[in-house]
């Protein structure tokens, strides 16, 4: 029966029927006919295009299987290699994902006839590393490109630079140890324990230490022969009095010292009206003559 043609009703409602996978056994990869059940495939085998075509197979049947395989696995590594990288994955959800272009290659016109027999043949290839689990064959793809290459022979070499680094100090600290120690040996010391830290320790016979808050005495004698020489009066400290408040230097008031004494005079002088002059003070004294050098100075000066 010949096929329907493009556009046609048949051929319309053949494609709704064929949408989606089909088995694996009722497809012929010689053909490349997908067969809808097992009377289907088995008229397609009987067919004369089939026969026809099995024919220009069979002369050289171990080129085409060595060409089915050799596309199977390319299509398969590079779906690999673009989907997951470098990362380890189910070899069968890789499958899955593999089959779900209808036009794909199948395995059953391959060298392989089990999905573990072909994943031991990537492990055997170097193209991945495939281990096995409970959970199944796991792969995991393997970069051999240049670029690749390079980086991992560059990372190789910093962990070995790296390593001999380490090795190198640790071999450096070994020997600086046995030198100490032979140091040591040689001065005649003896290797002790590291000494305890000890916290502190208070002496039995050290003196206490006190703190007093009390104002100091005042040195009265010392300071009377000092304020003697230099001319000024102390003033005298009462008893309930606050020794650090009050100023023994404070001069004192000469007017108010004035007053007084002229009371007395007044009163003990009687009819005397001859007023006697007060006592001066160092200070006033100081004074006086410092006022008449200036102006012995100022006449001098206007003479000239």
């Amino acid at each position: 029966m010949p096929r329907a043609e493009v556009g046609t009703p048949k051929y319309l409602a053949n494609k709704m029927k064929s949408k989606g996978l089909q088995r694996l056994r009722w497809y012929c990869q010689v053909c490349e006919k997908q067969c809808r059940d097992e009377n289907g495939f088995k008229c397609h085998a009987q067919s004369e295009a089939h026969l026809r075509q099995m024919l220009v197979v069979g002369e050289n049947a171990g080129r085409h299987i060595a060409d089915f395989s050799s596309q199977f696995q390319h299509d398969f590594v590079q779906l690999l290699s673009r989907r997951y990288n470098t990362k380890r994955v189910r070899i069968n959800q890789v499958y899955q994902e593999f089959i779900q272009d209808k036009n794909h290659l199948h395995m059953n016109a391959t060298r392989w006839v089990t999905l573990t027999e072909f994943a031991k043949h990537l492990g055997r290839s170097g193209i991945a590393r495939v281990d096995e689990t409970e959970k199944g064959w796991f792969i995991a793809w393997i970069d051999s490109s240049p670029k690749a290459l390079a980086k991992q022979e560059a990372s190789i070499k910093k962990d070995r630079a790296t390593r001999d680094d380490e090795q190198r100090e640790r071999t450096l600290i070994a020997e600086q140890i046995e030198r100490a120690k032979l140091d040591k040996k040689a001065s005649g010391e003896e290797s002790a324990s590291p000494p305890v830290e000890e916290g502190l320790k208070r002496e039995e016979g050290a003196e206490k230490v006190v703190l007093s808050l009390s104002a100091k005495p005042v040195a009265t004698s010392d300071t009377t022969a000092k304020v003697a020489l230099t001319g000024l009066k102390l003033t005298a400290i009462k008893p309930g009095a606050n020794p650090l408040k009050v100023n023994p230097l404070k001069r004192p008031n000469v007017f108010k010292s004035a007053a007084p004494a002229k009371s007395e005079s007044s009163e003990g002088g009687g009819g005397n009206d001859r007023k006697r002059p007060a006592p001066m003070s160092a200070a006033e004294r100081l004074i006086m003559e410092e006022q008449e050098r200036k102006r012995r100075r100022m006449d001098r000066e206007s003479v000239v």
